[in-house]
């Protein structure tokens, strides 16, 4: 069976809750015994009581019930001082300093690197990394948000925040004890033609965060400065862009939504030159660099860069694959590694099944499809669009990488697309993402083929997982939005053709949808009442075309049996009130760029509880005004 997350090592240990209500040990399980009548007879009261210190073996002449009082009294105590001293450890452990870190370079250790160390731009041949210092230049770096979350991950103490080396050693000036910085190497295919090598041009990864869990966390600053792969860049970050990747990470984490994360965000002090609209007017802009963290970035591109540079870097790939799988896919390193003589597994005279317990690497491909199924289809749900599913971009542990041009519908529109430089073609809008999807694992596939780790069949196996995969997960993603018992597509369907027609605001009305009552003899105004908010200036034409619709919906969920109140709380929790809107990311730059972070730090706040009401914040879900559909708020460039 197919995994899709690893259950956390610390759920194997036992909390201090656990602790209270567990056996007691052998010796004080044992002495709990001793009293009971029933089984005083066949224990030995003399062994036991010569175990015990004078005080408490003098006890033994107490009657029954005054014993087992006191060493039930005892067993708390020791249950008490036994937990006490389980969490102190695990508090220390969960509050490291920097220095503390248990930092590895397994990338660097059990991969081929570049053996030039940093240098021009250039191409990296027959490597998965260079090792590069950070060069981005500063002045007076500063600290301006962070997320507690991620330093939680790492068993950072949140006080580390506060000390004043912290936006030195984040900006890539001062490096990190036990750190061996480098940049990875990696290719893609770029709307759909292939780029050749692009690799990390801004990014340069630190090293990797063993936790007190055995997690292993990638932490990596993006515009710390140029690499071999920077191409004609500086490989720079400026404000604007550092403060969306920032807080979408962690608005995504927050909605549940598989993602990288980010530790914090620091400026430079310095401005970087950049040409936003690529219309030749750069212009100088704040400079800043995010700590992004994820258990690996290893992407589609990772691998199809050695597939694509002839014979001698072919073998790189089952390299590059037995690494990803060691560290990140450990439940398959017990399956078949064979790269040859694959057999099939008949289940039907039609359609027989790739057995992938003959072989770990077809296995591994079919549990990315299904990672990056979920993923996208958890997009759809929330309305988000990424802007740029380039194979470079597409992470292997289906998580959301790399925030460029990305943006939450606002006004329903099935082809939205964030990114100006998506524009005629609209490869990558909102309705095209399962497909690009599935278009980008088919050319991991035949990167896969290439190193004959992988056979037609498999590739085709894989390839029907992930629609059947998005499917299941799309239709769960739906139905538990509308609070329905089952899925129904011709209701889905209806609602969301309603919504494009009106150019409804996606979040606020799937929000609004838990507020419909089931009463059957509400009158057509009534019963849109709840959908005020986003159905704005319709005609008679329209509003009976929501009536039917809210009706046929009425009937639906009342035949389920679920109580309005029970319905409401369940859609609210899957339906955001709250998510980051691109105006949303927009106001808070403005400030930023004046040198106040309060609206950075607050949206941060309100994104972490996105499926909240809090009281006092509603402007933050209402819906965007005007301006929020100018060009730069709507829609952005890849230089953002």
């Amino acid at each position: 069976m197919t995994t899709f997350r690893h259950v956390p090592a610390h759920l194997f240990r036992p909390s201090a809750a656990a602790l209270r209500t567990s056996p007691t040990p052998t010796s004080a399980r044992s002495a709990l015994l001793l009293p009971c009548p029933r089984l005083s007879r066949h224990i030995s009261l003399k062994p036991a009581a010569a175990q015990l210190s004078p005080a408490s073996s003098s006890c033994l002449s107490l009657p029954h019930a005054q014993l087992r009082r006191r060493f039930l009294q005892l067993s708390r105590r020791f249950t008490v001082m036994a937990a006490s001293t389980q969490v102190s450890l695990q508090e220390n452990k969960t509050r490291l300093k920097l220095e503390q870190l248990n930092l590895d370079n397994s990338f660097i250790r059990d991969l081929p690197g570049d053996s030039t160390t940093d240098g021009p731009p250039r191409q990296v041949l027959h490597a998965c990394y260079t090792k590069v210092s950070p060069s981005v230049l500063v002045d007076n770096p500063q600290l301006v948000v962070w997320s507690n979350s991620v330093a939680e991950l790492l068993n950072l103490d949140p006080k580390e925040f506060e000390r004043p080396d912290f936006p030195l050693i984040f900006s890539g000036v001062s490096i990190l004890r036990g750190s061996v910085p480098y940049a990875q190497c990696y290719g893609g295919h770029q709307f759909g033609t292939w780029a050749g090598q692009l690799g990390d041009g801004r990014a340069i990864t630190l090293g990797e965060v063993l936790n007190n869990q055995g997690e292993r966390w990638e932490l990596q600053l993006k515009g710390a400065g140029k690499t071999p792969y920077s191409r004609f860049a500086d490989g720079l970050a400026v404000l604007r862009s550092s403060i969306r990747e920032f807080l979408c990470s962690e608005a995504m984490d927050a909605l549940g939504i598989p993602t990288t994360r980010a530790l914090c965000l620091v400026t430079t002090g310095k401005n970087v030159t950049r040409d936003m609209f690529y219309d030749g007017n750069p212009k100088e802009e704040p400079g800043a660099i995010v700590c992004r963290v994820a258990q690996s970035f290893l992407r589609f591109g990772s691998y199809q860069i050695h597939a694509l540079r002839g014979e001698e870097d072919v073998p790189i790939i089952r390299t590059l694959l037995d690494y990803t799988i060691q560290h990140h896919f450990p439940h398959l390193n017990s399956l078949s590694s064979k790269g040859e003589d694959f057999s099939l597994k008949p289940e039907g005279l039609e359609k027989p099944a790739v057995d992938l317990t003959s072989n770990k690497y077809a296995a591994w491909f079919c549990e990315v499809a299904e990672r990056t199924a979920v993923l996208i289809a958890k997009w759809q749900g929330v309305g988000f669009t990424h802007g740029v599913m380039n194979t470079d971009n597409m992470s292997v542990l289906g998580l959301t990488i790399d925030y460029g041009p990305f943006g939450f519908l606002d006004a329903f529109d099935p082809n939205y697309t964030p990114n100006t430089t998506d524009l005629p073609g609209r490869r990558y809008c909102f309705a095209n993402q399962p497909d690009i999807g599935m278009w980008n694992l088919a050319r991991l596939g035949g990167t896969l083929s290439t190193a004959n780790l992988v056979n037609d069949e498999e590739v085709k196996y894989a390839m029907a997982k992930y629609g059947s995969r998005f499917m299941d997960e799309y239709q769960s993603v739906m139905t538990k939005k509308l609070g329905l018992a089952k899925y129904n597509k011709d209701l889905i369907s209806k609602l969301l053709t309603n919504m494009a027609i009106d150019k409804v605001d996606y979040t606020i009305c799937f929000r609004a949808l838990s507020k419909i009552k089931t009463i059957h003899d509400f009158t057509d105004d009534e019963l849109l009442n709840p959908l005020k908010p986003v159905l704005l200036d319709m005609s008679k034409e329209r509003k009976k075309a929501w009536v039917d619709w809210s009706r046929q919906y009425i009937q639906e969920v009342t035949s389920s049996g679920i109580s309005d109140e029970e319905r409401k709380r369940s859609m609210d929790s899957v339906n955001p009130k709250f998510v980051l809107r691109n105006y949303l990311c927009q106001s808070a730059i403005d400030a930023a760029e004046q040198g106040d972070f309060t609206e950075v730090r607050r949206l941060l706040e309100v994104m972490q509880k996105p499926y909240d009401e809090q009281e006092g914040r509603e402007k933050y879900a209402r819906l965007p005004p005007a301006w929020a559909y100018r060009p730069g708020v709507c829609m952005l460039s890849c230089s953002s």
